[in-house]
């Protein structure tokens, strides 16, 4: 097999993080704590990321902002539509709400 076949894909990497996820949410019992977990710390690590990318990170923030926000969307409408084509399927209760994540409500 070729380096470049041995390489983790961003597939196999994410894979590790929601595993790690679903391993909290068992943990916890509260999938909208882990889920807002999660978005702070890739927000911290996108911060740090771009911090190490950029020569003037002052200047160059409102473009950051808007690559990371486009990145984002892009890959959250992705998934939404996986999920509204195959559903996700629960036998436990919703979490009780919290202040510190936004619920969504019809």
């Amino acid at each position: 097999m070729s380096e470049a076949g041995k390489e983790t894909t961003i597939f196999q990497l994410a894979d590790q993080f929601i595993a790690l996820a679903n391993e909290l949410s068992a943990t916890e019992q509260d999938v909208s704590k882990v889920g807002t977990a999660l978005r702070f710390a890739a927000s911290r690590f996108n911060a740090f990321e771009a911090a190490l990318k950029s020569a003037d990170l002052a200047a160059e923030k409102e473009n950051a902002l808007e690559w990371f926000v486009n990145e984002y969307k892009g890959m959250l409408s992705d998934n939404l539509d996986d999920h509204i084509k195959n559903p996700p399927v629960s036998d436990t209760e919703p979490a009780v709400e919290d202040e510190a994540v936004q619920v969504f409500k019809g």
